[in-house]
């Protein structure tokens, strides 16, 4: 995340000195990954800096950071980019892992690590990068940190499985669903956000407010990434248009569309559900989203969340850093990718 970007997103609202600052932590965030995942193992090392070079947004390690730095105290910046590496390395594990179970061929643009070197060896080189973050965790040696990061990690699998378990049921119901996105997203987010705090050594106050803070941006975050794979930009978003769909994967948009459906619409739905449907009958189950309020509807979910995330930050100083913080929260419901 360049200051480039984060300035783009906050359009000129923000201090460029602490733009300038995010822009060089996330940076030096990034070196530490390319000295991370090298490996001794030729094949660990080709898959780990094939995943690093398909790039990312680095928003968790960002979080790390700001999160820091919003909370007004002196901390060690050491500290949050060896913690922000360790939980960036955590996420492009479950990326590998998430594009073999979903037989992905690309991610952004590019191979994914099964496509070029087989599953096998996709599955075995995320589980390295997967210790290797634990030795980093362990490195840094705090309890409190110990128990987030492992905790947001164990829930973030559990919610993977449970979306699996869930995979082909139509009638998915929406409590179920946000449980699974808490899991699955939201819950690292809110860790991201609760080291940031931790290492600050702020108040219980402050690091619940972060907490919050992060759990609804990663609730908005993960609605506003169903809304994307319905009606996003395939050039942007790097996916085909409604890879949930065709996976059999109900999320908010569909759960919304249902109680839309005359029964016809509902058994034509019903049928091709995770069942070879076209890209024309995508089209038109799309546009029933649309012209239906379904879209709109998980849009008023997701900025419900950012509401309530920027107001968790009143609990913290005003500062340049608690203004970005809601400004990236912004950003997330207007991200086109």
């Amino acid at each position: 995340m360049t200051a480039t970007a984060f300035s783009v997103m906050s359009q000129g609202k923000v201090d460029p000195d602490l733009l300038s600052q995010i822009s060089d932590e996330v940076a030096i965030v990034e070196e530490e990954l390319v000295q991370q995942v090298r490996s001794s193992v030729e094949l660990v090392d080709k898959i780990g800096k094939l995943t690093l070079s398909a790039g990312g947004k680095r928003l968790r390690p960002a979080f790390v950071t700001l999160a820091a730095k919003a909370t007004g105290y002196d901390f060690d910046a050491t500290r949050t980019r060896k913690l922000g590496a360790c939980i960036e390395m955590i996420h492009m594990a479950t990326l590998i892992h998430d594009d073999v179970i979903d037989n992905s061929g690309t991610r952004r643009g590019r191979p994914t690590a099964g496509a070029e070197f087989g599953n096998a060896a996709a599955i075995l080189s995320g589980d390295v990068l997967l210790s290797k973050a634990m030795v980093v965790l362990a490195s840094d040696g705090d309890l409190e940190i110990i128990r987030s990061i492992s905790g947001a990690a164990v829930d973030m699998a559990q919610g993977e499985v449970r979306e699996m378990d869930v995979r082909g049921d139509f009638d998915l119901d929406e409590a179920t669903h946000l449980e699974i996105l808490r899991m699955k997203t939201a819950s690292f987010i809110e860790c991201c956000c609760e080291v940031g705090a931790i290492v600050a050594k702020a108040s219980p106050e402050i690091c619940q407010a972060l907490r919050s803070f992060g759990f609804h941006v990663g609730m908005a975050f993960q609605i506003v990434d169903d809304l994307l794979d319905y009606r996003g930009d395939k050039a942007k978003t790097g996916k085909p248009l409604a890879t949930d769909f065709r996976e059999g994967q109900a999320t908010l948009p569909l759960i919304y569309l249902r109680t839309e459906l005359s029964d016809a619409e509902s058994t034509i739905a019903r049928m091709r559900f995770g069942n070879g449907v076209t890209d024309d009958e995508i089209r038109m189950i799309a546009d029933w989203m649309d012209t239906r309020g379904c879209f709109e509807l998980a849009e008023k979910a997701a900025k419900q969340h950012i509401t309530q995330a920027v107001m968790s930050l009143q609990a913290l100083p005003a500062s340049p850093a608690r203004e970005l913080l809601e400004t990236v929260a912004h950003h997330v419901v207007s991200r086109q990718s």
